[in-house]
């Protein structure tokens, strides 16, 4: 985003010189701040990368240009793009910008799909010798989300077609479906050993699950609590969990909570 040395810089100004402007230059400024170095910062990158299940990734600077043992997949990307949308939303208005002018440059962003009416809201473009034009795609229809990751397009015109092609692939082919609400309640199950015999289970989360078109109506819910439960137990902690199935493969578990203290004693 051509940022001059020494140059005070809004954070958001960096954000929009990161997601439209792909600014390695915004990447190094805000690494530095957050963590003092942009080595420190890749370092949080790495531990970050973990906790999200990001098994076949190491990152070694702030932008992602060619540097010793960095790597990724697009899967691995696809992970990282998920959690960011579902953390991050807010984000998404700037990816979805169309332009950035900073010192009197203005450049445009390089997500074509952008402009053409079918959904897209971000995410990331790239480049790389070695690796070819590169993508993150995301859009929204219908309340529905697809993500598309591409890479090693031989050009800009490539990745474009073929993240469309995938993203349309997705809608057509596929239904998202809320089937646990986080408001539902489960039970009341049986508690023992506690100044209360009944406790109510709350999901940690709601339970979205994608399943081919026409397949909605082989999803299953099941819950696994430990019956009875034995108290002490607090308000939010975990006592079993939801399992969410599709023709008998596991899509999804989320933990059941409890929704209220029982202190342990004699039930009266």
């Amino acid at each position: 985003m051509f940022i001059k040395p020494g140059e005070r810089v809004r954070a958001e100004d960096l954000l929009k010189g990161i997601t439209v402007a792909s600014g390695n230059d915004a990447c190094v400024a805000l690494a530095e701040h957050l963590a003092g170095s942009e080595e420190a910062f890749a370092l949080r990158m790495n531990e970050k990368a973990q906790s999200l299940g990001l098994k076949d990734s190491r990152f070694k600077n702030s932008h992602g240009m060619p540097a010793h043992d960095q790597y990724t997949t697009a899967f691995d990307i696809a992970i990282l793009a998920r959690r960011y949308i579902e953390d991050h939303p807010e984000a998404l208005t700037y990816h979805s910008l169309s332009e950035f002018e900073y010192n009197r440059i203005r450049q445009h962003n390089r997500n074509t799909l952008l402009g053409m009416n079918v959904g897209v809201d971000g995410l990331m473009t790239g480049y790389l010798e070695k690796s070819g034009y590169l993508l993150a795609a995301t859009a929204k229809r219908n309340g529905q989300r697809m993500i598309a990751v591409v890479m090693g397009c031989d050009t800009p015109q490539r990745r474009t077609q073929e993240s469309r092609k995938l993203l349309e692939h997705g809608f057509k082919n596929f239904s998202t479906v809320e089937v646990v609400k986080k408001s539902d309640l489960f039970g009341p199950e049986k508690v023992v050993k506690g100044k209360l015999n009944k406790v109510q289970l709350t999901p940690a989360e709601g339970g979205w699950v994608t399943v081919p078109k026409g397949k909605e109506n082989s999803i299953s819910v099941t819950t696994e609590v430990p019956r009875p439960i034995t108290a002490p137990i607090q308000a939010g902690q975990a006592v079993g969990k939801v399992v969410i199935q599709s023709e008998g493969k596991v899509l999804k578990e989320i933990a059941l909570l409890s929704s209220s203290d029982i202190p342990e004693g004699i039930y009266l």
